[in-house]
């Protein structure tokens, strides 16, 4: 049942976080792991990542990977928690400089 619900919060973050056609996936990032709608989990390693992510000034910006985190949660597609272990990630992520490295595996 666990590896259930794993698979399903996983499928439903990454439509979340890629499946915007018109605009950067708006993320706001919270405090409280329970209002996230995904734990993240930030690591140094591009192989290791689920996402390779580009951070956006532009919610305009449409590309898969690409983010614009916003200031407030009302405009958030997803809000997230950053979480200090891999193991209680629901996504992992790896901060790109170069926007044309930026995607999503899922």
């Amino acid at each position: 049942m666990y590896f259930l619900k794993s698979i399903m919060q996983f499928s439903l973050v990454g439509w979340i976080l890629i499946s915007s056609p018109t605009q950067a996936a708006q993320i706001y990032i919270t405090d409280y792991a329970s209002d996230a709608d995904a734990k993240v989990y930030v690591t140094q390693y591009q192989s290791d990542a689920n996402c390779i992510v580009y951070e956006t000034a532009y919610k305009s910006d449409n590309d898969p990977g690409v983010w614009y985190f916003t200031k407030y949660k009302s405009d958030a597609r997803a809000t997230i928690y950053y979480t200090k272990y891999k193991s209680d990630a629901s996504l992992i992520v790896y901060f790109t400089k170069y926007k044309s490295d930026a995607r999503c595996r899922y």
